[in-house]
């Protein structure tokens, strides 16, 4: 034994462990950088495009527009994200841009014109927003089903009347939203049905004439107590032409499918009051209302 400063140090040598030799620290380390810090394991990539791996073991889509990341939701298989980037991108890219159907062997897609359709009838704010929600899918069955049921004028879709509305200069200003009146949303659309986090509300999908489905989300405002439908309803507004007063009808389907329903009836606006004729005031007295002047 040797004595340094008061110490004793042992002449017989640690074991030396391979990993901290110069070549096994710089093994490590290369190993470590390939590894996401935090998760203890490596994350593979993914052979389709706009598919990334999550640290959760899940899998991610997105796609980029204008150098802008869009992000398309989070999916438990591998292959469901890589649909949800194809549909992503025949929707803002057109069907060329189809890059995973082959690796997924669904080039067939390429010839779904209800599909194609289906995606034009929908802005891309709307198409994405049901792919992360996962109800894309859900959506477009129910438009193959209407779109089946046009080849088939025997089969006749019988419904009821759940109520209807005229359209009030609010329901079609800037606050983009319809409200539903009391009575008729908690007997036709109680919140506890439509979605399990009650007040919080949910998506109510409803068919037109054309047979084209309109999303809205249904709520219940707290600080009015109000039933409404905001998000979906503003475009309604702008593409159907509503105006207040026209009369707005909701119906549902008789059948075990309990489809929605959504017609309106616009006022004949040729019928409107003509304008007022302009008041103009000289010492109290409407020129334009007295004949004598007038003339």
């Amino acid at each position: 034994m040797d004595t340094i400063l008061g110490m004793t140090k042992t002449s017989k040598s640690l074991p030396v462990c391979p990993s901290t030799t110069e070549s096994g620290f710089a093994a490590k380390m290369q190993s470590d950088y390939s590894w996401r810090v935090g998760s203890g394991r490596k994350l593979p990539s993914s052979k389709y495009k706009g598919v990334v791996p999550q640290p959760n073991g899940r899998w991610g889509a997105q796609i980029y527009e204008k150098h802008r990341r869009i992000w398309l939701g989070t999916f438990k298989e591998e292959e469901e994200a890589a649909k949800a980037y194809d549909v992503a991108s025949r929707r803002f890219r057109g069907q060329p841009a189809l890059q995973n159907s082959l690796l997924l062997g669904t080039n067939n897609i390429i010839q779904d014109d209800v599909e194609t359709m289906f995606l034009n009838s929908h802005s891309r704010v709307e198409i994405v927003d049901m792919l992360r929600k996962h109800t894309y899918y859900d959506e477009l069955e129910q438009s193959r089903l209407n779109y089946a049921m046009d080849f088939v004028p025997t089969t006749v879709c019988s419904r009821e009347q759940l109520f209807e509305k005229v359209v009030t200069p609010s329901d079609v200003g800037k606050l983009n939203r319809m409200v539903i009146p009391k009575q008729s949303a908690e007997k036709h659309f109680p919140l506890q049905l439509i979605s399990s986090s009650g007040s919080k509300g949910g998506l109510l999908n409803f068919e037109d004439n054309c047979g084209r489905i309109w999303r809205f989300r249904y709520s219940l405002w707290h600080s009015s107590q109000s039933h409404v439908l905001t998000k979906g309803w503003r475009r309604f507004v702008k593409e159907k032409n509503l105006k207040a007063g026209d009369v707005v009808s909701f119906y549902r389907s008789t059948g075990s499918d309990k489809r929605l329903f959504i017609e309106l009836e616009h006022q004949d606006r040729s019928r409107e009051p003509s304008k007022k004729a302009p008041v103009v005031r000289l010492f109290g007295v409407n020129l334009f209302g007295n004949s004598k002047l007038a003339q």
